[in-house]
């Protein structure tokens, strides 16, 4: 029997179902996804599979894992990963001077998923 969805646990399922749907998008259309983020693959075409597996599966592995589990663990989890690239992308955006306002955007939302999967569920 299905207890009653707070208002918690409606977001962080569409959180994860946000990131899964990301994922989807980054494995099955690599392409799209890497002309979406300004990105060339070189001669090896190493950048689909690369694309594929860390903007692509690990979404969805990560999406559905904590769907499965929904479990508070779970959601902190993935709410560390978008921490992590958030301050991979901080990072980036001063040291590579990458700043750009599609830059600033995915920083702004990685930084506010990851406070609230973290906040929400601790």
């Amino acid at each position: 029997m299905l207890g009653v969805l707070t208002l918690v646990d409606i977001v962080n399922m569409g959180v994860a179902l946000l990131t899964i749907g990301l994922g989807l998008l980054g494995w099955l259309a690599p392409r799209w996804t890497m002309q979406q983020l300004d990105m060339v693959a070189g001669p090896t075409h190493m950048a689909y599979t690369e694309v594929s597996a860390v903007s692509g599966c690990l979404f969805v592995g990560l999406g559905l894992g904590a769907m499965i589990l929904n479990e508070p663990l779970g959601w902190v989890v993935m709410g560390l990963a978008y921490a992590g690239a958030a301050v991979g992308r901080i990072t980036s955006i001063f040291r590579d001077n990458a700043a750009s306002r599609q830059s600033w955007t995915f920083f702004g939302s990685e930084a506010a998923l990851a406070a609230w999967l973290i906040l929400a569920n601790t």
